[in-house]
C-alpha cells in the first residue's frame, strides 16, 4: 500500500467521522435539532473538501483508477458508522448488519490488496 492510499483513506475516515457527528449529534445533544441548517452550512463545505482531497489521493494511489476511489470512501463510511454508533449511541448489531460490516472489511481488503 503506497503513501497516497494511506493519506486518501485518512482524509475519508476524518470526513466520515465528521459526517457521523453532523448527522447524529442531534441524538446525543437534543439542542442541535434547533440548528440543523446552520450545522449543515458550517460543516458541509469542510466535509466535502476532505472527500475531494481524499478521493484525489486515492485516485493517484491506484494509478488513476477511479473505482477504488469511489468504493473505499463508501466502505470506510460503513465501518466508521458502525464504530461510532456502537460506542457512542450504544447500539449493537443484529446478524444482518453484522454481516454487512464484515463484508465491508472484505470489500476494503479486496480494493487495497488485490491488483
Amino acid at each position: 500500500m503506497n503513501k497516497n492510499i494511506i493519506i486518501g483513506i485518512s482524509y475519508c475516515v476524518i470526513g466520515q467521522i465528521l459526517i457521523w457527528f453532523q448527522s447524529n449529534s442531534q441524538f446525543i445533544w437534543p439542542i442541535v435539532k434547533n440548528y440543523r441548517f446552520l450545522i449543515s452550512l458550517i460543516s458541509g463545505t469542510t466535509i466535502s473538501y476532505l472527500f475531494i482531497i481524499g478521493v484525489d489521493y486515492l485516485y493517484k494511489g491506484f494509478d488513476s483508477d477511479v473505482w477504488p476511489a469511489r468504493i473505499i470512501p463508501n466502505v470506510t463510511g460503513t465501518i466508521i458508522f458502525f464504530i461510532l454508533t456502537y460506542f457512542i449511541l450504544k447500539q449493537g448489531l443484529d446478524f444482518k448488519n453484522g454481516l454487512c460490516i464484515f463484508l465491508s472489511f472484505v470489500i476494503l481488503a479486496i480494493q487495497i490488496f488485490l491488483k
